[in-house]
């Protein structure tokens, strides 16, 4: 079997709760599908060996059909069958990724189709470093504070503070361990940084973009329109 160095798993098995129950991944932006944008920049990545989409159990087919073949996404390796949340789609993404015994994983959300070459390289580069995970992430743009029965506790600096993204890069054999710890425990976390920070590995933030949005409300839509408009794409 060939080797695929760096894989990409790319979630994008939810339902879009806060957006009427429409699947974000084929919700268009300028005439193309959310999850079409967003695997276009892996495709074309010269850091990424291969690309796993993780789609709802119904959607396996059409993902192919809409999205894979039409748009000649000649580096995704497989679409398969998410599960019941996130974490459990990105699992099944990982047992799937084994199979090619990558070094290097990526994972990536499929509704943030805004991701750019140099924040995949960057969120790489630590592990070419020897690092074991690496996460994207900006600094708030406001005043943050805690708050405790509508009462103010403290104002947290922000500098000391990231809104975390994705990509999110791991060496693989971390995060398939940091999975299975997880499974065996009962944890549940929102994002993979936050399972293998459980696990006391250390996970190394680095710099973001801002409009690398998670596309998520209709308002997120209508900024995509608008970045996509300012990129000229």
């Amino acid at each position: 079997m060939d080797e695929h160095r760096t894989i990409a798993i790319i979630p994008s098995a939810g339902r879009g709760r806060r957006l009427g129950y429409r699947k974000k991944p084929y919700l268009e932006i300028q005439g193309k599908p959310v999850l079409a944008h967003t695997l276009s920049v892996f495709q074309t990545s010269p850091l990424i060996d291969g690309i796993i989409v993780v789609v709802m159990p119904e959607d396996v087919e059409r993902c192919c059909k809409e999205v894979v073949e039409k748009y000649g996404l000649k580096k995704v390796l497989a679409v398969v069958e998410g599960g019941a949340e996130r974490q459990d789609s990105v699992r099944l993404g990982l047992e799937k990724a084994e199979e090619y015994e990558p070094e290097f994983v990526v994972i990536h959300d499929g509704a943030r189709p805004f991701v750019t070459q140099d924040i995949i390289e960057r969120t790489l580069h630590p592990l070419t470093e020897g690092k074991v995970a690496a996460l994207c992430g900006v600094v708030p743009k406001d005043t943050v504070k805690e708050v405790e029965d509508n009462r103010v506790k403290r104002t947290i600096p922000r500098e000391t503070l990231r809104l975390i993204q994705t990509p999110q890069a791991f060496r693989f054999e971390t995060l398939k361990d940091a999975h299975l710890k997880a499974v065996s425990s009962g944890l549940c976390a929102t994002d993979d940084g936050a399972l293998v920070e459980l696990s006391g590995e250390e996970v190394c933030v680095v710099e973001g973009a801002y409009d690398n949005i998670k596309i998520t409300t209709e308002e997120d839509l209508l900024m995509a329109e608008l970045i996509l408009q300012r990129r000229g794409t």
